[in-house]
């Protein structure tokens, strides 16, 4: 009977049908990649591994988040399901916390203690409000970001709201920027509609160190929106700096304290800590610093994108509209350096 040593295509002396697919691994589920998850799964690259980390199955639209805080949306109009986004783009999806990177052996180290590795990595993770300066704030403020975790506090307030639609409610927003004014005004817009006497039983007050709302925008829009904020009865402090957030009130520089039931915080977005620590070269606020292809300046297999990054060559604010524009030069990039062609710069 003639022996037959050749080993089969399945034969386990041959390397794996996978053996020769590049790896690809995004963390975050921002807009970015969401954009690009959708464009990959119409045009995809077969011999690529996809994965995606994300420590929640559904991602807030930052564009309708306001809308949602004031009622216009439901919860599941304003959110993304990465689990069928995943599944549409033929990416394996993981819940699980990245708090760590191994660069030098190409790892993600998660929260669980998994660790994954990658050929090619992007980020989307996003950015939180810079809270630990200040005494207090970490313990008893409620930060804009992460948002399931600020949907969660909003929602619980919302219930006190209904079920005791007589109780007064004192309100602080800390943070002058987009961000704040949005939600000191949808916040009123869903609280009027749910309080009894809601223009003696509702006080919201908006707290900002700078002289001027909305820093960097120009004058007329700072004025306009200061004349709405004030038109609505909302309170204005402006030049008032925060130095302590105690259990129910705030402490000024100036001496001025506000008593409150909750405080939101909505101050300038900073970096996780992991991200500074991982050798990624960062600015002084450890967002990564990336070129024109969205690539890190130091390390060129791996790609941010949205609030995380920082491009070197265009000065850009924390906001979800640069992010969803990235979306499709992301996707061609990711594309470009799988088939080893010429990167496109970001218009």
């Amino acid at each position: 009977m003639e022996s037959h040593n050749t080993p089969t295509l399945f034969d386990s002396s041959s390397p794996s049908p996978n053996h020769f697919k590049k790896k690809l691994v995004l963390i975050g589920g921002g807009h970015s990649h969401a954009i690009a998850l959708k464009l990959w799964g119409m045009d995809s690259i077969p011999s690529t591994d996809l994965i995606l980390i994300s420590d929640v199955e559904q991602t807030p639209y930052s564009g309708m988040l306001p809308g949602h805080v004031a009622g216009f949306y439901s919860y599941t109009e304003t959110h993304i399901d990465l689990r069928n986004l995943a599944k549409f783009a033929g990416a394996k999806l993981i819940i699980d916390r990245a708090v760590d990177l191994d660069l030098n052996n190409h790892k993600i180290i998660c929260e669980s203690g998994k660790q994954i590795e990658f050929d090619y990595l992007s980020l989307d993770i996003g950015s939180t409000p810079q809270t630990i300066t200040i005494p207090g704030a970490n313990k008893y403020a409620i930060p804009a970001k992460p948002v399931p975790e600020f949907l969660k506090a909003w929602y619980e307030l919302k219930q006190e709201a209904i079920s005791n639609s007589t109780q007064p409610i004192s309100l602080v927003i800390v943070g002058g920027g987009a961000g704040g004014v949005e939600l000191a005004l949808n916040m009123q817009a869903c609280l009027r509609k749910i309080l009894d006497r809601p223009q003696d039983n509702l006080q919201i007050h908006l707290v900002h160190r700078g002289d001027r709302l909305l820093s960097g925008h120009n004058n007329w829009v700072s004025n306009k929106l200061k004349k709405i904020l004030l038109e609505r009865g909302i309170k204005l402090h402006l030049e008032q700096e925060v130095i302590e957030v105690l259990s129910d009130r705030i402490n000024c520089k100036s001496g001025f304290s506000i008593q409150y039931d909750r405080v939101f915080w909505v101050t300038q977005a900073t970096a996780p800590s992991w991200i500074e620590q991982s050798q990624l070269a960062t600015n002084e606020r450890g967002f990564v610093l990336v070129t024109d292809t969205l690539q890190s300046v130091s390390h060129p297999q791996i790609f941010a994108a949205g609030d995380i990054a920082t491009m070197i060559d265009h000065k850009r604010p924390k906001a979800g509209v640069f992010a969803v524009r990235q979306g499709q030069p992301l996707f061609h990039n990711w594309q470009q350096i799988l088939t080893e062609q010429p990167l496109t710069k970001q218009p």
